[in-house]
């Protein structure tokens, strides 16, 4: 493949402005920035054009639009250039989704228009309105002398998966609900080079029927999918002879298949669901999921001959099935940021290899977003009319302590929930030791108080741990696994029956739980697993998203204060400050 040589020094920027919008920024071998626009704007899951996200990639790199060579987007189908023209139509679906807006008469008309017209494929048409839309977005941002290539959907959660995993060879799977035509793909990856074997048509879609099971729930769909997930375990095992929700999707021949439409397959599941409770119903989906998937996996496996496998798209922010397919391989690499709003990430690193030949990245960490450093700290301090070690008028004050992970540890070993906000903010869904809520990780109550009464969340929804690297094979069944290429929760995990009771208030019912494994890329909160390790005998700590549920997680030194005042917990650490809230409610 002839290479851009122009590209080797110069910086490309991936783009996605559908579900989870967000910008990249490459260069070279390294991963400069990434982010999405939900942090900025403060609405999760924000839809739209990523201006604020674009704008922050050329603040971190002091860099202007001028300076960029190359910029990558994905999607061209004709329902994405649809939005881009008539931005309204996202932003309703948006409010309709998320509950901001009521449904109406013709909703349901609208729902089957848009399942059918999503499963369309880009044309010569929709890809020509798509790159004039995306040249006008971004010269109005003053870019001029780039170059702007499109990425097939499932090609960037491909490229994506791949040349993030750390294979030199393996597999690729992408499964999501659609996009540019398609539900999923299936690749060989081998000497740098990505080799479709397989598309599979976005009419038969298991992250539609996942979907559909979600909104059937009273659940938001594109946002609620785990809750489903928790809520399975919940439930009486149903054999797969009486599980009807198998004959709605299934696989054949190295293919998804079923004899539904997509709204048909909704009409259909609606009948089933009247004669179960929901947590039978969520049961009888999930099982679904997990065999189709582990089916499609096997077959994949033995026409290949592969032994490790990379994946991405939506479908795999499923963990129980993910350690399912695990059981299938010698390796599984779950790309951290499956979703879509990994899609500016997958565009820039597929135009970054066509064009420079850069053709893998080490993931060494996902702290790829925004940063605060101590003098804006102190200046949002000074907002709340704070000084050091005197309480303004809202009830806060704040302090230096000498050893700040140590400080940490010691709180939270007392039993409290503690605030801990430091260095640059991770990418994807999952707190990552930089933007976290922390407490013990072996009292069920702490879990519960949680849950309720600051998280907001449906009471059998599980949290997580994060553990010191070395001390995962103590704790959990490793079935075989390399953790090094799941670090980043995106994997369950069985405990071991003996260590049940430390990790108590951070697994699921059924013995598991979605560890986040923590090495030397993040020394300040390893630091502290350390100090935790002296009294519990390991490295662990609950770790939830520093957020409500239901609200981006936060992202500046004002948003974790205003969270700290509105939740009403006591203690939140800013890089080397101990802010205490005076005010603080006994939760």
């Amino acid at each position: 493949m002839k290479r851009d040589c122009t590209l080797e020094n110069g910086f490309v920027l991936g783009i996605w402005d559908g579900h989870d919008a967000g910008a990249a920024l490459l260069r070279g071998k390294e991963i400069i920035f990434a982010i999405n626009e939900e942090r900025l704007s403060r609405r999760k899951l924000e839809v739209g054009f990523p201006f604020q996200s674009i704008q922050a990639c050329l603040r971190h790199a002091a860099i202007a639009p001028s300076e960029v060579t190359t910029v990558a987007a994905s999607t061209t189908d004709p329902a994405k250039t649809l939005t881009r023209l008539l931005p309204w139509l996202k932003e309703e679906y948006y409010l309709i989704r998320r509950r901001k807006k009521a449904s109406r008469r013709f909703d349901p008309l609208k729902k089957a228009f848009k399942y059918r017209f999503t499963e369309l494929a880009p044309n010569i048409i929709s890809r020509s309105l798509s790159r004039a839309y995306m040249h006008r977005q971004l010269k109005s941002m003053g870019f001029k002398n780039y170059h702007l290539s499109f990425i097939d959907h499932h090609r960037a959660h491909a490229e994506a998966a791949a040349r993030c995993s750390g294979f030199s060879e393996c597999l690729v799977l992408t499964l999501d609900g659609v996009g540019d035509g398609l539900s999923g793909s299936i690749w060989e990856f081998k000497k740098d080079q990505m080799m479709l074997i397989k598309k599979l048509p976005a009419r038969t879609s298991l992250g539609i029927f996942f979907e559909h099971v979600t909104n059937l729930m009273n659940m938001r769909e594109l946002e609620d999918e785990g809750k489903v997930m928790a809520l399975a375990n919940y439930a009486y095992p149903v054999e797969d002879e009486e599980n009807p929700l198998l004959k709605i999707i299934g696989t054949e021949d190295f293919s998804i298949v079923s004899a539904y439409t997509s709204i048909s397959m909704f009409r259909e599941m609606k009948k089933i669901l009247w004669h179960y409770p929901s947590e039978q119903f969520a049961y009888m989906a999930q099982r679904v999921l997990e065999k189709n998937v582990v089916a499609l996996v096997r077959q994949a496996v033995i026409k290949k001959g592969l032994k490790n496998i990379a994946v991405a798209g939506g479908v795999f922010s499923n963990i129980k099935m993910n350690m399912k397919v695990a059981g299938l391989v010698e390796n599984i690499s779950v790309f951290p940021h499956m979703g879509d709003g990994g899609l500016a990430l997958g565009a820039a690193v597929a135009r970054n290899y066509e064009a420079g030949g850069t053709s893998a990245y080490h993931l060494r960490s996902l702290y790829l977003g925004p940063a605060f450093t101590r003098d804006d700290i102190l200046a949002v301090l000074g907002k709340y009319g704070c000084d050091k070690n005197t309480l303004d008028k809202g009830g806060i004050r704040y302090h230096h302590p000498e050893n700040l992970s140590e400080a940490g540890a010691q709180l939270i070993l007392r039993g409290e929930i503690v605030l801990w906000f430091q260095g640059r903010m991770e990418i994807g869904p999952r707190s990552l030791g930089n933007r976290s809520i922390l407490a013990r990780p072996d009292d069920r109550r702490i879990k519960d108080r949680l849950n309720l009464l600051l998280k907001k969340r449906v009471w059998y929804q599980p949290f997580c741990p994060s553990i010191i690297i070395e001390d995962a094979p103590d704790l959990l069944e490793m079935d075989g696994q390399d953790i090094q290429y799941n670090r980043f929760m995106t994997m369950a995990f069985n405990i071991r029956k003996e260590h049940l009771g430390i990790m108590e208030g951070v697994m699921n019912i059924d013995g598991t739980c979605r560890p986040h494994f923590v090495a030397e890329e993040n020394p300040a909160y390893r630091e502290l697993l350390l100090h935790i390790k002296k009294e519990l005998g390991y490295g662990i700590v609950l770790n939830t998203s520093f957020n409500i549920h239901g609200e981006p997680i936060v992202c500046s030194p004002l948003e974790a204060l205003d969270m700290l005042k509105r939740t009403g917990i006591r203690y939140l650490f800013m890089e080397d400050i101990l802010v205490e809230n005076m005010d603080a409610k006994d939760l």
